[in-house]
């Protein structure tokens, strides 16, 4: 990470934004622990007469609820790990770039620096990715994270819900805690249908030895606001999960959907990742199928290089010789020289 954005965190202010950023992640858990209490107590424990109904029901809604907060958790710790010290540029070097008074002097250290490393993602103009804040030449498909302050491999996007940038390490975790959300929300909604609706008929609450809900009349709005949250939270999940579960079989990542990569053979291509809809799956969630549905770290690669679909990249190609190197800044536009006014 860049030293100032280190620097930045430390101050009471950087402090307080680390603090803020974690209010999405405790409504969430709020709102699970609300939900826990409203099923568990108020629906099953306290509503149910038929005895061996309710064991089922908690059994399933159990088993959901762990693999959705394992999931969850997963995604939300697991760090977004570092890009390795050998596509850092040292410090003279990022003085020497920077100083440069031409476009081709910066080409011949970037080309110089890169010549070991395998990358084939390039700029607008042509160029090898450079990260000015980071100061790293950009793996394929990483990309620099404003509020993680850091490069990130495979960055997807960064999500406030978790706290965390989605990316190459927790991604699988995050498309399953998707699914396990939307199958919390939809067996929630499923199973509180009745209730709801009995909840809306004349008298239907009156009569405490029919099994009606009770509890001083809380009960009944307790799992009223949990059928209606329920499917409030399935339709923004079913939405939010097919995207994503098209993303993998596309292989392309959410930045990638908006802007497509840029290949030092082909050009801009938003398929240039795609190797087959299995092979994509696999890349993500592994081949064996038992750790398919368990939020394990299964997914192919290290996050640095990916198979491509241009096998007619040679080492020259994958080298860059002959492109046109420049720093990319988020414009992709190559800056004026820096200290030309003290250059001789």
């Amino acid at each position: 990470m860049g030293n100032d954005d280190h620097r930045r965190r430390k101050t009471p202010c950087g402090f307080c934004m680390s603090v803020f950023k974690w209010i999405p992640v405790l409504f969430i858990t709020a709102v699970i622990a609300w939900s826990y209490y409203a099923y568990v107590v108020e629906l099953c424990i306290r509503n149910s007469e038929n005895g061996i109904g309710m064991v089922f029901m908690l059994l399933f809604y159990h088993i959901s609820l762990t693999l959705f907060m394992w999931s969850y958790w997963r995604t939300i710790m697991t760090s977004v790990g570092q890009i390795p010290e050998q596509w850092r540029i040292p410090d003279e070097e990022v003085t020497r770039l920077f100083r440069a008074d031409s476009p081709e002097t910066q080409k011949r250290i970037l080309n110089n620096f890169a010549r070991n490393l395998p990358v084939t993602n390039r700029t607008m103009n042509g160029s090898v990715r450079f990260c000015e804040k980071c100061k790293i030449v950009k793996p394929d498909r990483a990309h620099h994270c404003s509020v993680c302050s850091c490069c990130v491999l495979k960055m997807d996007h960064h999500c406030p819900w978790v706290n965390n940038c989605v990316n190459f390490y927790n991604y699988k975790f995050f498309v399953l805690f998707l699914g396990y959300a939307l199958v919390y929300c939809l067996y929630v909604a499923f199973t509180t249908l009745h209730d709801f609706v009995q909840f809306w008929k004349v008298g239907a609450y009156e009569n405490n030895a029919q099994g009606q809900l009770n509890s001083g009349g809380m009960g009944r709005f307790h799992i009223l606001f949990l059928f209606f949250i329920a499917i409030m939270f399935a339709i923004s999940l079913v939405s939010l999960f097919g995207y994503h579960i098209y993303l993998v079989l596309v292989n392309r990542t959410t930045l990638e959907s908006f802007r497509a990569p840029i290949f030092r053979v082909g050009g801009p291509d938003k398929n240039g990742y795609n190797l087959g809809r299995f092979a994509n799956f696999c890349e993500v969630f592994g081949d064996d199928w038992q750790y398919w549905l368990l939020p394990v770290f299964s997914s192919f690669g290290d996050g640095i290089s990916y198979p491509i679909r241009h096998l007619e990249e040679d080492t020259e190609s994958l080298l860059g010789y002959h492109s046109d190197t420049r720093i990319e800044l988020e414009e992709d536009f190559l800056p004026e020289p820096r200290f030309q006014d003290s250059i001789p």
